[in-house]
Order: structure tokens, then sequence, then C-alpha cells
């Protein structure tokens, strides 16, 4: 069986000038960004690429009409390279970007083999997305009303590339719901049965420095997270690199509708069912890996100093606590959800969210994955 799979060729610089000189950035190449993003940092380096700025076409989490205006406006000139900065929807889109026959949305989706046409450079301004390590690119197909993800060999970048400049200016929020992204990453693909030896490593790592990054947070305030921004930037690439190979698995496949029909941001609509599918998993399988993982977790808070619990505390409690310090917890109804989409949601899951599924540590049907929308709705 395949152990692991690592790609692309990664490289770290301390500034974007730093990378935008070894790379010889120039008329050839697409830069994809924000305007918030480039103006502070990239703008400075006069250079002559073409660049496109994603919130100018839509705003949120990508979706086929946004993707499909970029396209349209790539097209008008003929690049070799693009370049992605930004966080998880620059970098989905990215990945479409560069593949051959790439008109349209639904047009890829449709194709039985993707080809790459343009060379692919990530650089990720957030901690937690590690999209820049995988092939997979999650789309709001809007007209099928839900999330799904388009993958493929292709689709990887050659160099995904690590500047921890990019998160001085990353606000709280953004920073919270990102890296709990890639905790979550690393907790499912810890947990996945298709977690191997080699991934478990990687997995393992982000959780460590993730939660121990958490824990000088609650201990010094918001401010710490600045002392590690590399680590942070290093975990993700790693749960990325975990999740990548293992796949993520339920808290995922619940997330998506939620997110796709209220806008909820990735990270955030992740943490909405993180612990109530740990818990769900310990009621179900509770003599399994979930005791492992539960004694990592509090192992590495302990560890760290958070003082957040008291003795009888199980790792998923201690967790619970410790997410609630880093950011507070919402329900499904304070973004909207109403009694009816519990159910909506449920079969939207189902049908659509196999991928993700088959990878949990047990299996959820439609009941299980009802019961917790319906605890979630309220809290």
């Amino acid at each position: 069986m395949k152990e692991l799979t690592v790609r692309p060729e990664i490289q770290s610089f301390d500034t974007f000038a730093d990378f935008a000189k070894e790379f010889a950035l120039g008329k050839e190449d697409l830069i994809l960004t924000n305007e918030y993003i480039y103006r502070p940092i990239m703008e400075k380096a006069n250079l002559e690429c073409g660049c496109i700025f994603q919130e100018k076409y839509g705003t949120g989490e990508p979706t086929d009409v946004m993707i499909d205006q970029i396209l349209e406006e790539m097209g008008k000139a003929n690049y070799k390279r693009v370049i992605a900065v930004g966080g998880g929807t620059i970098i989905d889109i990215a990945k479409v970007m560069v593949l051959e026959g790439a008109v349209s949305v639904d047009a890829l989706f449709d194709k039985k083999e993707l080809q790459k046409e343009r060379e692919l450079i990530i650089i990720p301004t957030t901690c937690g997305t590690g999209s820049e390590v995988t092939n997979l690119s999650i789309i709001n197909r809007t007209r099928k009303g839900t999330k799904m993800g388009l993958g493929s060999p292709s689709m990887y970048a050659n160099y995904a590339v690590l500047i921890p400049e990019f998160m001085n200016s990353l606000p709280y929020y953004v920073f919270a719901t990102s890296s709990i992204d890639a905790l979550i990453h690393s907790v499912e693909s810890y947990l996945s049965p298709d977690c191997t030896p080699y991934t478990e490593i990687f997995s393992i790592a982000a959780i460590r420095m993730i939660l121990t990054g958490y824990c000088h947070i609650a201990d010094k305030g918001q401010d710490a997270r600045f002392e590690e921004s590399r680590n942070y930037l290093i975990a993700s690439d790693f749960g990325g690199i975990a999740f990548g190979n293992a796949g993520c698995a339920a808290v995922h496949a619940l997330s998506y509708a939620l997110g796709a029909k209220y806008h909820v941001p990735h990270g955030e609509s992740n943490y909405e069912f993180f612990t109530d599918v740990l818990y769900k998993y310990v009621e179900m399988k509770p003599d399994g890996k979930i005791v492992e993982l539960d004694k990592l977790l509090k192992n590495v808070m302990t560890e760290a100093g958070f003082a957040g619990g008291k003795e009888g505390l199980t790792g998923i409690m201690l967790l619970e606590r410790l997410l609630a310090v880093i950011l507070k917890k919402k329900t499904m109804s304070s973004f909207g959800a109403t009694q009816d989409d519990v159910e909506d949601f449920a079969k939207s899951a189902v049908e659509n969210q196999q991928r993700l599924l088959k990878r949990n540590y047990v299996p959820f049907g439609y009941e299980e994955i009802r019961e917790i929308y319906q605890k979630r709705l309220n809290g």
C-alpha cells in the first residue's frame, strides 16, 4: 500500500522580496491574491507580473461563478506561471487556473482526466489550509447547493513557499479559524483508516505545535501568536501533508453544507462540529485509536501548562476548554440555520460527502449525522 506522498517542493523565505528575486518574477507570471495582501507587502517590489485581485469577482470562499469570471479574465493573456498568494480561497482558485481547458468549473468537473497547463507556485498567508501541499480544490457549486472537491495529481503546486512575513498582519479571527482548521486536518488524518506510520508523524507533529502555541496564547494573550508565526505555518504544512495522504472525515463532511448555505468561513464551520464528532466517536467506539488521541491531547496541553481543566477531564474535554479560549464557538442558529436545515444538511452530507465519510474513525449514517446537526443547532 502507498505509505506517503510529499509534493510539491517546499521552500521558505523571510520576505516576499527575497522570494520574488529568487524566482525571477516577471511579465509571464500572474499573481492571484487579495488587494489587502498585495498593497502593504507585494506592491513595493514593483513587479511586472499580471495581477488579479480575487475580491473583485466575489467575496467569501470560492464559488463556481467567481472562478468562471476569473478564468475569463486570465484568458485575456498568455501566462506561464500562476503565483497564488493568500488563504484557502486564493489557493483553491489557483489550482483550477493552471489546468488545461479551464474555461469553467462545470467543464472541469465533467472531465475524466485533468492536465496541467501552467506552473503553479503557492504562498499561504494563513496558517490553516495546508492546501499548498495538496491536490484538492474545494468549490461551492452554487447550482448544486453544496461544496464539492475537485482533485487531480495535476493540481499539485510545483512549489509551496512559506513566508512568515505575511503572518504579521493576519487578523486574530483569521488566525484562529485557520489554525483550528489545521488542527482538525491533523486530528482527522490521525484517526483516518488510511493513516500510515508516515502520515501519523506529520499529524502528531502538527497537533503538538498548534496546541502548544494555543497554550501560550491562553497564558500570554493573543499577541503571543506572533512569536511563533513560522511554527504555525510549518504546522499547517504538516497537517496538509497528513490529510493530503490520509484524508479528512466527518468534521469536514458536516461543515460543507453549513458553510455553503450561510457563508460561514471554512475553519469556523469545521470548528462548529469538531469536538461533537470526537465525542460521537468515543460513544460509538471507545476502545480504539480515539484512546491514543485523547492521551496525546491531554499530554500536550498538560506539558504546555494549560490550566483550563481540572483533574478527571479527558483530553477531548480539555481540548474543548482550550479552543473556547482561542475562539468562542457559536451555534448553528446564530449563523442563520433553522430546524429545516437539520434534515436538509444531513441528507446533503450523506449524498454528497462520501469521499470524506469513508475515512471516518467509525461509520456515520444519516441518523448519527442528523443527531450532531440537531445538537449544534442551538448548542
